[in-house]
């Protein structure tokens, strides 16, 4: 990932399209939160406190945007952000659980005014009225992110904030959001912009090549070790070590890398001497790290010690008002601005009803492929790509028709006929998109790397890359 302004998802350019006009300002979402009870030792009457932003996460462990001294609350307990014009809590697999109105809940959506209980405290949250929030300006793009929603202008205001810092950084996103463009911009706008810049993805390392690829080695330390060879942190000595998908790192290596983040020293493989290294650390996962520090998955060291500060990025489906701006943005890189026409406001609006779940990245093939054939298919095809359709609402005479299941034939036979189906027409096309890398594959599905090339293997879909 080489310093540039112009990215494979995004460039910047002019947009002139009218309906794309510059607003002023934006409102940041807001939420009111009254701290009615809790067992810690701020107990002994009310507070109110107001959190600006669409993600607020809640538990005792300091990181949290909100903290509550109370033993009987998890480290992170639950989280509550904005979704559409809503609110939701989540609870992330909390000792005590998370009980909205008295009723305990995985998760759900907020009223205006929602009593929730988290052990034995009990907070009362309330999203702000129109107009009482924290208003910041409205810029089209951030260098190489493009995008005017709420969502990208508060992502905007904390990168801007943090760039020019040497602070260590935690990147949260899904697979596609553009995470590793944020890390760049981050770079770019550091005093540490001329320096190295060096890359690791540790989802796509054999976990018993981390250690050296991380930190280096020695020769004859293992076998096949036969030159002294040094780690990423040495070779980003002077700039920056940037960490994706940090969430795949082994547990058993976790410490040696909180250490080398403490006492910025490394050790290589093999070697008793420590080398000093003067690096800023960007880490970047898909993965809830929190959820995986209250199962024991994920060290609860490591993750305060990247996440001094937590940036998230917003998924595609949270903005789809960003859609004719990265539209326009992709064709202004390709030099194909003579195919705007095959996206209409009836094909936008269409392609703003799709999930997009391969988020940026998937828009920006869809784009490219509709300019190579002329024409804007479907972003939501019915049988082969495995994606969510357009929602589109049903008629009366489909929502009475039955299903259609074969009732001559077992349930479980009849069962595991549409799970293989389903597998099928899933883990093909997801093969094909990824190019055969099953790393990837994997992690774009979120699943098990070993389980995919199970199914993998099951259906005939062989690998055309190596892992």
């Amino acid at each position: 990932m080489p310093p540039r302004r112009q990215s494979e998802y995004v460039t910047r350019a002019k947009f002139d399209n009218p309906l794309l006009a510059e607003e002023k300002q934006v409102d940041l979402p807001r939420l009111h939160i009254t701290v009615e009870r809790t067992a810690g030792q701020n107990a002994g009457g009310t507070s109110v406190h107001v959190h600006d932003g669409d993600i607020c996460r809640i538990g005792s462990h300091p990181s949290n945007d909100f903290v509550l001294d109370d033993p009987t609350v998890s480290r992170f307990h639950c989280r509550i952000s904005r979704e559409g014009a809503g609110w939701r809590i989540v609870d992330t697999d909390s000792r005590n659980g998370t009980r909205l109105d008295g009723v305990r809940v995985l998760a759900a959506e907020l009223e205006a005014e929602s009593l929730i209980t988290l052990g034995d405290s009990v907070l009362r949250i309330r999203p702000a009225a129109r107009g009482d929030a924290r208003r910041i300006p409205v810029v089209q793009s951030f260098g190489a992110l493009v995008g005017r929603s709420v969502a990208m202008q508060q992502l905007y205001d904390v990168l801007e904030r943090v760039a020019a810092s040497e602070i260590d950084v935690l990147i949260h996103g899904e697979s596609g959001t553009g995470k590793e463009l944020v890390a760049s911009e981050l770079v770019q706008r550091s005093g540490r912009a001329d320096g190295p810049l060096v890359v690791v993805d540790c989802g796509a390392i054999s976990p018993s090549l981390v250690e050296s690829e991380l930190f280096g080695h020695i020769r004859g330390a293992f076998t096949g070790a036969d030159r002294d060879r040094e780690g990423a942190f040495e070779a980003a000595h002077g700039g920056t070590i940037f960490l994706d998908e940090i969430g795949e790192l082994p547990l058993e290596l976790q410490p040696k890398l909180l250490r080398a983040l403490e006492a910025r020293e490394v050790r290589r493989v093999g070697q008793t001497k420590s080398t000093r290294v003067d690096v800023r650390v960007i880490a970047a996962t898909h993965r809830d790290l929190e959820r995986e520090v209250n199962r024991g998955i994920f060290r609860e060291d490591l993750y305060y010690r990247l996440a001094k500060v937590s940036v998230r990025v917003p998924s595609l489906r949270d903005r789809p008002d960003d859609l004719p701006l990265l539209i326009e943005s992709f064709l202004a890189a390709m030099e194909s601005e003579g195919s705007a026409h095959l996206f209409s406001p009836a094909v936008i609006s269409e392609m703003q009803r799709h999930d997009w779940p391969g988020n940026v990245r998937e828009l920006k093939n869809y784009v490219e492929r509709s300019v190579v054939l002329d024409e804007a298919p479907s972003p939501s095809p019915k049988n082969e790509s495995g994606l969510r359709p357009a929602f589109k609402p049903k008629t009366e005479k489909e929502i009475d028709a039955p299903a259609g299941p074969d009732l001559s034939v077992p349930f479980r036979t009849a069962k595991e006929a549409v799970v293989e189906a389903f597998e099928r027409a899933y883990v093909g096309p997801l093969i094909k998109l990824c190019n055969g890398n099953m790393s990837k594959a994997s992690r774009m599905a979120r699943m098990d790397r070993m389980h995919l090339h199970q199914l993998a293997r099951k259906y005939g879909f062989h690998p055309t890359k190596r892992d």
